[in-house]
């Protein structure tokens, strides 16, 4: 059984870890794909994710593994949600997988973030691989 206020996702990239890693982890690359912000994979590292309509999103890396794994905070005071990125090598590719996790479905905002976000990630799991053929 899923818990509740948790999305996951996986998907096979064509593409190695460390261009997935790079992907995840290079400011510049990060906001073709999705949001821009100083992300960096430095322990304890906060930065801001600029998400448009929603505002600057305050982040902080709370795990990181070199190629294989980045977890932060997202919004908290707000969603007070977890993302968390793992990549292993999988035949011609990178098996990458995305877990955000702590929605709140009880409050209107964590519900909206919950449902939106949900049906959002597909869409930036599709401009990730785009951005790593350019």
């Amino acid at each position: 059984m899923t818990e509740p206020g948790l999305i996951q996702l996986s998907r096979l990239i064509h593409q190695p870890p460390d261009k997935v890693w790079t992907a995840l982890t290079t400011p510049a690359i990060h906001a073709r794909w999705w949001a821009a912000g100083d992300v960096r994979p430095v322990l304890g590292h906060c930065f801001t994710l600029n998400m448009g309509q929603w505002g600057l999103q305050l982040c902080k890396i709370i795990a990181v593994e070199h190629e294989r794994l980045l977890s932060y905070s997202f919004a908290p005071g707000t969603l007070n949600t977890t993302i968390t990125w793992k990549l292993a090598a999988e035949a011609d590719g990178t098996r990458l997988s995305l877990e955000h996790k702590g929605f709140d479905l009880e409050s209107p905002l964590g519900k909206t973030a919950f449902h939106g976000m949900r049906n959002g990630w597909p869409g930036v799991i599709n401009r990730l691989e785009t951005a790593l053929l350019a």
